[in-house]
Parts: C-alpha cells; structure tokens; sequence
C-alpha cells in the first residue's frame, strides 16, 4: 500500500519573530518628554501664572 497521499498532522514550528533593536530610546524619549512637561506646567504656574487662585 502506497502512503504518499497520506496527511501527516504535525504541529507547527514556531516562527522566530523580528525583535525590535532598541525598543529602550523610544520609552526614554516618553518618559523624558513627560516629565518636561510637567516641570513647564508647574514653572508656568509658579512663575507666570496670576496669583489670585
């Protein structure tokens, strides 16, 4: 008997994905962004802002 039309279930191989290089900077610059614009909010409101709150 021939087996050639036979399907074989195997599973399969999983497939090595493309990482990002430096997914790192990307945060940083976030993170970095966030906080200056935080330190502009409060200068803005110590310094410009009027004081009649």
């Amino acid at each position: 008997m021939n087996d050639n039309n036979v399907l074989k279930f195997e599973p399969r191989k999983p497939k090595q994905e493309k990482k990002p290089v430096t997914p790192g900077p990307k945060k940083g610059r976030i993170w970095l962004a966030v906080v200056v614009v935080i330190a502009l909010v409060w200068a803005y409101y110590q310094f410009m802002a009027p004081q009649t709150l």
